[in-house]
């Protein structure tokens, strides 16, 4: 076995869910979910078939995002793993939605930070053991810290 770690490479201002899934019609669904939920959202959507014919099929409104979810499944390889890009539209927006999905297994991830997944590959294919998501502690937040949380949380309209 052999273990990578694929780096994501996603448009700035954009944001990446990599997930799990099982059936084919999730690209189909995944589609619904996003347009359903945020109308406006631009998105590209890549799902890594895991049986013959094994292709990435594709759907999305950004013919860019497309191709960079695209880039991305490529590069992991991995069965049944799907990749969306967004913009104009933030995960905690489409996440739950994609989570009660009834063919999606897991979400490895969703953010906006440098990401990288951790690959094992076999014989048989690839799977995905993990995610890097951004980096590690710098320290534990302060006064100051709490305030520009909480100011950012205001701008992006979360909170009051």
């Amino acid at each position: 076995m052999e273990l990578k770690a694929i780096k994501a490479d996603f448009p700035e201002g954009a944001n990446i869910i990599i997930g799990q899934t099982h059936f084919i019609k999730t690209i189909e669904d995944l589609y619904e979910i996003i347009a359903g939920s945020v109308p406006g959202a631009k998105f590209g959507i890549a799902f890594c078939e895991a049986s013959e014919p094994c292709l990435i099929r594709i759907e999305g409104n950004d013919e860019a995002l497309k191709k960079a979810a695209i880039d991305n499944a490529m590069s992991i390889g991995a069965g049944h793993v799907f990749v969306i890009i967004i913009k104009d539209a933030y995960p905690v927006n489409i996440l739950n939605a994609i989570k009660n999905c009834q063919e999606v297994c897991s979400i490895y991830c969703a953010t906006a930070n440098p990401l990288e997944i951790i690959v094992a590959e076999t014989a048989q294919g690839r799977g995905i053991l993990g995610v890097i998501d951004g980096f590690k502690p710098k320290g534990v937040e302060g006064e100051n810290d709490k305030k520009a949380r909480k100011e950012l949380l205001r701008k992006f309209g979360y909170k009051l």
